[in-house]
């Protein structure tokens, strides 16, 4: 069953926009203004911005997990040793000697780890040795070339098990994923602070314009009573007539009582909204008012512009991309180990200077080479297994999770545009009612004046204008408040707003 077309296939529809006025003192806020200082001091925005850059601070932590690594170590030494072999003789004497070993050491190395799940290494080793030995009866041995070196490069590359990007580097794509996640949720708490800040800010205009209308019903209330007055002086008017005049002017005091109660306290909450800390004005002054301007949408470009620009959704897409991505190198670890080695060794001979040892090993004059494959394969691999199932399931539960959040934004799309559709009518609605309530008022009074009326029915003619003025206003306030829905709704409250994200 198809459901009914609500709207026809150009929606020409009315948003509510604030009108600029001048900004007179740091008390009078602009609607912009009171976004702009709410994002400001607001502790969940810091909390959110705080949040994104942990999630940057966990991105380059996983991109140090690729880093070059620069090793180096030195050794130095020094040993002398004292002998005496009392069992050979020369001459007379036993053999006695001694040995002293000046020994220096350094090695530079530099690896890392690859992306493809591999590892690459290379080694300098220069090597300085010096024997010095005298032994009784043969003279002074002394070794004369003490000089030598040593040079490798290696490659490990995993064939089977750990590789491929998407599996050795998983916790780096996820991590950038993350990122990009924590920048929509940033996006997402001041878009939610905007729509919480300018609800605050038209309660405040509705407390302020009630307020109003309920000081000129009550001085409305006071001119009628101080006329029935001089009408019951004069005779043309009972004096029972008198007492509901006075109820009147009593209700509307009563009436003020409640609004300014009304006014004040959607003050204290715009204030709490825009000034969270104890650093605040003790009151302020909305200089806005509601006004009306054409926005042209159909409701099926609506629901695909918010399908398009919806943080929610698109945080929800780089969580699915992120389980697709832990599922894909949760399977490849359930494979056996198999991995291809391949060296190069080069060695120096010894000699007396340094410089001969470097040109043998950048010329490789004494060259090795080696290929080696090692392979390992757990018999059960049970815990391997059990991690591909839980990425599987967390990956079917993020798909499912996408879904049910498309499905829930193309409902608030929809039920947006009704809002924004039935606040129109009942403006428009509440505006002609008020017409009409004045213009019945308006003549019950001249029936009144030539005593074709009661005064009970200009009270309730009183009465019932003050109540659609009322309406009227709330009409407006519940339309600009539509306005911010469906804006939200759509994903680009902070492009109309004019906000840039940084």
């Amino acid at each position: 069953m198809m459901r009914p077309q609500i709207f026809p296939a150009l929606l020409v529809a009315f948003s509510l926009v604030a009108q600029a006025t001048p900004k007179t003192d740091a008390s009078h806020l602009t609607l912009q203004d009171a976004i702009e200082t709410s994002l400001k001091n607001n502790l969940q925005v810091q909390i959110s911005a705080q949040t994104r850059e942990t999630a940057k601070a966990n991105l380059l932590s996983n991109e140090g997990t690729f880093d070059w690594l620069l090793t180096s170590g030195l050794t130095v030494s020094h040993s002398k040793s004292v002998f005496e072999n009392k069992q050979f003789n020369v001459g007379s004497a036993p053999v006695s000697g001694s040995s002293s070993t000046d020994y220096r050491n350094w090695t530079v190395g530099l690896s890392k780890p690859v992306e493809w799940g591999g590892t690459f290494q290379v080694n300098y080793n220069p090597t300085y040795s010096y024997t010095a030995s005298n032994l009784s009866g043969y003279g002074g041995r002394t070794t004369l070339t003490p000089y030598s070196g040593l040079f490798s490069a290696s490659y490990t590359q995993s064939l089977l098990r750990n590789f491929g990007r998407d599996t050795t580097a998983s916790q780096l794509i996820v991590s950038r994923y993350g990122a990009q996640a924590a920048d929509y949720a940033f996006q997402l708490a001041l878009i939610n602070q905007v729509a919480s800040t300018e609800s605050a800010y038209w309660d405040v205009v509705y407390g302020k314009l009630n307020l109003a209308n309920k000081q000129q019903a009550l001085q409305v209330a006071q001119q009628q009573l101080k006329e029935n007055q001089i009408r019951v002086q004069v005779g043309t008017l009972a004096p029972i007539e008198v007492t509901s005049s006075e109820a009147s002017v009593a209700q509307a005091e009563q009436d003020i009582i409640t609004a300014e109660a009304q006014y004040l306290n959607a003050k204290d909450t715009l204030i709490r909204t825009i000034y969270p800390t104890a650093d605040r004005p003790e009151s302020l002054e909305t200089v806005d008012l509601p006004s009306v301007k054409p926005l042209e949408m159909d409701e099926a470009s609506a629901i695909k512009l918010a399908l398009a620009n919806r943080v929610e959704l698109k945080s929800s897409e780089l969580d699915l991309a992120s389980k697709r991505i832990l599922e894909k190198a949760a399977s490849n670890r359930t494979m056996p180990q198999l991995d291809l080695t391949v060296a190069y060794n080069g060695s120096s001979s010894n000699y007396e200077t340094f410089s001969p040892v470097n040109t043998d090993l950048t010329q490789a004059k004494n060259p090795g080479y080696s290929v080696g494959l090692q392979f390992s394969l757990p018999l059960q691999n049970r815990a391997a297994r059990g991690n591909q199932a839980l990425a599987r399931a967390n990956r079917l539960t993020s798909e499912l999770s996408l879904h049910d959040l498309q499905l829930s934004i193309t409902l608030q799309v929809r039920q947006a545009f009704r809002n924004l559709d039935a606040s129109a009518k009942g403006v428009t609605a509440a505006q002609k009612t008020r017409i009409f309530d004045q213009e019945d008022l308006d003549s019950e009074r001249k029936k009144f004046e030539n005593g074709m009326s009661t005064n009970f029915l200009v009270l309730s003619k009183l009465n019932t204008l003050d109540a659609a003025k009322g309406n009227e206003l709330q009409a407006q306030i519940n339309y600009a408040k539509a306005t911010t829905a469906l804006e939200q709704a759509l994903g680009r409250l902070l492009q109309t707003r004019h906000l840039e994200v940084k």
